[in-house]
């Protein structure tokens, strides 16, 4: 019997994946409060997932402005890094592959959040209309200030700092988190930008901001230890636009000519159904790009395995079944039941809800 392509290895630029099955990005607020170091359980979390093909963390903000929620992870500080070294440690001792999610909220953050209280940063003074977690409970986002444009170099020197940092942590690479409405985002859309200056008003230059840290990133550490996630469709975070297609249009084309490891779609609304008109969409899309294509959102055994094996992608993520079955693969390949997440642990606290979800094999001699 021929073994789906979905349970077969691939290569992704240098990252060589034991399997197509993908554990996407899943914010879980856990990282030590007074430094938003990783918590040790981080290592033994995904440790515990390791047979997927790819680890992709929970996304980390490249730099103390860049926080949106608390208890997230950052990857700015020396006792960062060493706690990322501990979790790559542990991935790579069980023959798993980890690429860290690189992250600035922009305005999705709340001035408790930000240091010394400011105000968060954004492409426009435009609010959000959303809400984060500050630690005590959901709160409505705070307005943010528009960046000063001599402020964007920076920003963008210091994504290239942060996967540099990555690689000294020992990840096998980075994903640039341009997707869900943070800041990358929110300088492609109309609805969030504004700008009247070279960041702002055309696609090109809404999408400038995105290249420039695409260019400086795969600069630092190479295209093939670099991936990228976009969320075309999605509303998350308030972010709107006049013409998404044409906007991804123009930044799918121009993703080509860097030779990525992948690019990562969430295709539709992230966590939303999937509906025809937006499945269409999609599809134009994903025609537009020449690489590694992961594809995301709402996917079933039956649905990855026939969008591997057709190549409409290369690889599925799959986000909240990685939660509860930490050995996921394992159950996809047997098409084993999945076990339920319980929702009150998906966002803080210690093991419970983390590291306790029992493997098949522990399920059944439980």
């Amino acid at each position: 019997m021929t073994t789906p392509k979905l349970f077969t290895p691939a290569q992704f630029g240098a990252i060589s994946l034991a399997n197509r099955v993908v554990m996407a990005p899943l914010t879980r607020n856990r990282a030590r409060p007074a430094d938003d170091v990783p918590s040790d359980l981080a290592a033994e979390y995904y440790a515990q997932r390791a047979s997927a093909g790819l680890l992709i963390t929970e996304a980390s903000q490249i730099m103390p402005e860049g926080k949106g929620y608390a208890w997230t992870p950052g990857i700015y500080s020396p006792a960062q890094i060493e706690g990322w070294k501990n979790v790559t440690a542990a991935v790579h001792a069980k023959g798993g592959k980890i690429v860290l999610q690189m992250w600035h909220v922009g305005r999705i953050s709340h001035t408790s959040l930000q240091p010394g209280g400011v105000a968060p940063v954004a492409p426009s003074a435009i609010a959000a209309k959303s809400q984060t977690f500050d630690g005590k409970g959901f709160v409505p986002t705070s307005e943010p200030r528009a960046l000063a444009l001599e402020e964007i170099p920076q920003i963008v020197a210091t994504y290239a700092q942060a996967a540099r940092n990555a690689r000294a942590a020992g990840f096998d690479g980075v994903e640039i988190h341009a997707a869900n409405g943070y800041l990358i985002d929110q300088f492609l859309r109309d609805g969030s930008n504004h700008r009247t200056d070279a960041y702002g008003g055309s696609i090109e230059n809404r999408a400038r901001f995105l290249f420039e840290v695409v260019e400086a990133v795969t600069a630092a550490i190479g295209a093939d230890r670099t991936g990228i996630r976009l969320s075309p469709l999605s509303p998350s975070n308030g972010v709107t636009d006049t013409d998404p297609v044409a906007v991804f249009s123009h930044v799918i084309t121009g993703l080509n000519r860097f030779n990525l490891a992948y690019l990562h779609m969430v295709e539709g609304a992230t966590g939303g159904a999937r509906d025809t008109e937006s499945d269409a969409k999609m599809a134009a899309l994903r025609a537009l790009y020449t690489g590694n294509y992961i594809a995301n959102n709402g996917y079933t055994r039956t649905a990855a395995m026939a969008a591997v094996d057709s190549g409409a992608a290369d690889a599925i993520a799959f986000g909240k079944a990685f939660i509860a079955n930490p050995d996921l693969v394992e159950r996809l390949t047997l098409d084993a039941p999945l076990a339920e997440g319980d929702r009150a642990t998906y966002y803080g606290g210690g093991a419970k809800g983390y590291t306790d979800y029992p493997t098949l094999a522990e399920a059944e001699t439980a």
